[in-house]
């Protein structure tokens, strides 16, 4: 068992959520009982989450994507009032992190991809930003850009869109998970063989062709789900509470 103000010094001490500027408020988002003994991890909180957590008997439920976004409609109405509702009539603690997961170096999301897709991190994107959400990545040597995207359909669960020329080698690539799809400007700048992402856009098309850039949409989920749950990992090992990851299929 742990407390509520337990775990939640811990994740700030472990994430520092003060040090990035996010579009949502990070920590605590829905109170719910003070002991926890029980924790749900989850990419978003999704309605389909909190009843599984409900299901289990969760205390907590800990994710990536929570609430209360910059320029969200602020009535509890609908979807929102619902999801709301059933945190409070089951007193579970509803807790988000953002970017205080995407970008921590040991099991944020970028870290935890690229250590699955077989990429070394060599930096940040943003020169001299050392909490840049883009990061820079190489390959020990050269891989065709196909192979690459058997790598990423094996390791997410999930074949990415490629823009690209397959038989090309590519060894630097540029990384950000989530719907990060016009960091490629920023990325083919740098002079990098490829970007991955989660999500694509109309446009992201003509970027990487006019700039000569490979990129790898592998999916906002498929590409954020590592991080929360090594974090939830952690929590268990640290504390010795049940931790529960529960993967709500999107094939977003």
């Amino acid at each position: 068992m742990i407390s509520r103000e337990q775990l939640l010094n811990y994740l700030t001490d472990t994430l520092q959520p003060h040090r990035i500027k996010d579009y949502a408020p990070n920590g605590l988002q829905v109170e719910g009982t003070e002991e926890i003994t029980k924790i749900v991890t989850a990419v978003t909180a999704s309605q389909s989450v909190i009843d599984a957590a409900i299901e289990l008997g969760a205390d907590a439920v800990l994710v990536h994507h929570g609430y209360f976004w910059k320029g969200e409609a602020p009535e509890l109405v609908g979807m929102k009032q619902k999801r709301i509702k059933a945190l409070l009539e089951h007193d579970i603690n509803l807790m988000a992190y953002h970017l205080p997961l995407d970008i921590h170096p040991e099991f944020g999301n970028n870290a935890m991809l690229a250590k699955e897709l077989g990429l070394t991190i060599t930096g940040p994107m943003e020169l001299g930003n050392e909490l840049s959400v883009a990061v820079c990545a190489e390959f020990a040597e050269p891989q065709p850009a196909s192979e690459f995207v058997k790598t990423i359909e094996r390791c997410l669960g999930r074949k990415p869109l490629h823009i690209g020329d397959d038989c090309q080698l590519i060894k630097s690539v540029g990384l950000c998970s989530g719907g990060a799809q016009d960091y490629i400007d920023l990325a083919a700048n740098r002079g990098m063989d490829a970007f991955l992402s989660g999500e694509v856009s109309e446009r992201t098309y003509y970027s990487a062709v006019e700039q000569g850039i490979h990129y790898f949409a592998a999916g906002h989920h498929a590409t954020e789900r590592s991080g929360i749950r090594e974090l939830g990992k952690r929590i268990a090992a640290e504390f010795g509470v049940e931790v529960v990851f529960v993967d709500a299929p999107n094939p977003v």
